[in-house]
């Protein structure tokens, strides 16, 4: 079975717990294979981050639950990618 390879999430966070606790909380998820965390925007009370999760059937629902629990909110799923394979997307033309 493969499921869901690849998430994209923007989430909106509290400063604390840190982005470094976060991204190791989510890694640790048994079937998370890497996690990127880059930090968009910073006001006085929150951090917008973009979170970029790989893994082979992963479960959204522990995953979304993880990042709740650490006190952050999913505002979009970006980007979803599940199947046999990682299809990488390609820069046309058009999105320049």
């Amino acid at each position: 079975m493969t499921g869901i390879r690849r998430l994209v999430l923007d989430v909106l966070k509290p400063h604390e717990p840190s982005n470094l606790l976060m991204a190791k909380a989510l890694s640790e998820l048994e079937f998370v294979e890497g996690v990127n965390l880059s930090l968009y925007e910073i006001d006085q009370n929150t951090e917008n981050i973009k979170i970029v999760i790989v893994g082979n059937d992963m479960d959204f629902e522990k995953i979304k639950r993880e990042i709740e629990n650490l006190g952050g909110v999913i505002h979009s799923i970006d980007e979803i990618v599940a199947g046999k394979r990682i299809i990488e997307t390609v820069t046309t033309e058009q999105d320049r």
